[in-house]
């Protein structure tokens, strides 16, 4: 059972605004990070699954680090989790066009009805492209 006097003082309690910032920015990010666990485990092919996990996570992962330099300032651990968010969005989504690329030329197919895009230039789809490149070299 819930004593009242201690459900009263942690609802009255006064928070730094900073340490509010703190707390949004971790939920935040557990919450992105949720979402892309659950896209993970519930969308159907590779391409699916790769949009959901490479946004939401690189989100997700860079709140909780945002977090971090908010709660630390320009100090050490501060500092170290600005260069983490730097470094998230500069290879989670070249990490993520690496892998569809890969699946792409390996021929992995889409979910369902769903085709390659016609190139411009011919009348040929992006995946027979992709299988004559590998061929030529």
């Amino acid at each position: 059972m819930i004593n009242m006097h201690t459900l009263s003082v942690a609802l009255n309690s006064t928070h730094s605004p900073r340490s509010m910032f703190v707390m949004f920015f971790i939920i935040l990010g557990c919450f992105f990070l949720t979402v892309g666990t659950l896209g993970l485990l519930r969308l159907p092919d590779v391409y699916n699954r790769l949009h959901a996990t490479s946004k939401s996570t690189t989100l997700g992962a860079a709140s909780i680090f945002f977090s971090g330099f908010l709660h630390y300032g320009f100090q050490g651990m501060g500092l170290t989790s600005l260069v983490g968010v730097l470094f998230l969005f500069l290879t989670a989504p070249t990490g993520g066009h690496m892998i569809s690329r890969a699946a792409q030329k390996m021929g992995v197919e889409f979910f369902g009805d769903v085709t390659w895009p016609i190139h411009p230039d011919s009348q040929t789809h992006l995946n027979e492209d992709a299988i004559s490149d590998e061929t030529e070299v």
